[in-house]
């Protein structure tokens, strides 16, 4: 693996250190000394599958595993757990919220206080007013057993439905100076659309805490071609990366000839692997130097990119390989290294449809 570190100065690497132990730190965000603000990790918790059977194969015998999932991490820091009111296919639509608050409930380890429940509210085209996204937030707090600690708006209505979105934005701002929750943050919102958006919160004095897209080395195009993290960066809004390692295709796992998992993954991942192979071999190479697994070093990546990565975990195992990708950092010549990959790269994962400009 040819370096790159040589086309960085150490004063370069001064300013770049410095900035990823800044992103490293938990960072509380609260500016009102009379409330209590959020505590945000390092890295987070997905819960996508946590009730997907569709997609991930979720069963209910998986729950002792997953109980040892959130365990894990919030004994090792990592206190943040996304999910979603619409989280959890069928008859088991909800699931997710239930069994974190069930888990956040039982738990008694360190980092207890530090636990972080982030819900969506799914902009459904039955929510037309400020009360029922109160009343979807009162619902999740039900499933929790709890309250909400970061309520966001799952995606922006703005390509189908304009007319509805500040009615649901007005919701969400109700249930901060409510007190109902702790912070408040969008999902799929672009830089045009999180401006425009933007003072409705700001006129109210209703900070927004967070901001997710979909991002990974499979997936920058919020940034370098949107141009996100610079407003989200001005406006003081954190960055959330969802899917950080492309469904697991970050893994290492899956290799062109290799078995693929069944289902749409498995299509995506035949479409993507012979188009992406630059990025993979350059995640592999500074695995092996650095002794990590791929998907340690993908979701390091993030980190030092100034994202919250939030992977997903079914397993213990899985749990545990993430958290790996905490306590240590790849330095500037290695992040050169696999931006100059992606750029190599003539494929990108599909962008989420409700992805806004």
């Amino acid at each position: 693996m040819k370096s790159a570190k040589a086309t960085f100065t150490d004063r370069d690497r001064l300013s770049y250190d410095a900035s990823w132990l800044l992103r490293q730190t938990v960072v509380n965000t609260s500016t009102d000394p009379h409330r209590p603000g959020l505590t945000l990790p390092a890295m987070g918790c997905g819960t996508w599958a946590w009730g997907n059977r569709l997609l991930w194969g979720y069963t209910p015998d998986m729950d002792e595993q997953l109980q040892a999932v959130f365990d894990h991490c919030v004994s090792h820091g990592v206190t943040l757990f996304d999910t979603g009111d619409s989280y959890g296919t069928g008859r088991l639509n909800g699931r997710s919220e239930t069994l974190l608050g069930q888990f956040a409930n039982h738990y008694q380890g360190d980092n207890r206080d530090q636990i972080c429940l982030a819900t969506k509210l799914a902009a459904y085209p039955w929510r037309l007013t400020r009360g029922a996204m109160i009343n979807a937030c009162i619902a999740s707090s039900r499933r929790f057993g709890r309250g909400v600690d970061l309520a966001q708006l799952h995606w922006s209505t703005a390509n189908y439905a304009p007319w509805q979105e500040g009615t649901l934005l007005d919701g969400l701002a109700d249930l901060y100076e409510q007190h109902q929750v702790r912070g408040v943050g969008l999902s799929n919102f672009g830089p045009k659309r999180l401006r425009k958006i933007y003072p409705q919160f700001r006129d109210r004095g209703v900070p927004i805490t967070t901001l997710q897209v979909q991002y990974s080395l499979l997936s920058t195009y919020p940034v370098t071609q949107l141009g996100i993290q610079a407003v989200c960066d001005e406006l003081g809004i954190r960055l959330i990366a969802y899917s950080p390692l492309a469904l697991g295709l970050l893994t290492g796992k899956y290799q062109i000839g290799s078995t693929l998992p069944s289902g749409l993954r498995g299509v995506l991942f035949r479409q993507l692997l012979p188009g992406v192979k630059p990025i993979l071999d350059t995640v592999e190479a500074i695995a092996l130097f650095r002794e990590k697994t791929m998907a340690q070093v993908a979701l390091n990546w993030c980190i030092c990119k100034g994202f919250i990565p939030i992977p997903g975990a079914k397993t213990l195992a899985q749990a545990q390989q993430n958290t790996g990708a905490l306590g240590w950092q790849l330095d500037a010549g290695e992040v050169l290294e696999l931006d100059n990959a992606v750029n190599r790269s003539d494929k990108q994962m599909v962008q989420n449809i409700f992805q806004t400009r």
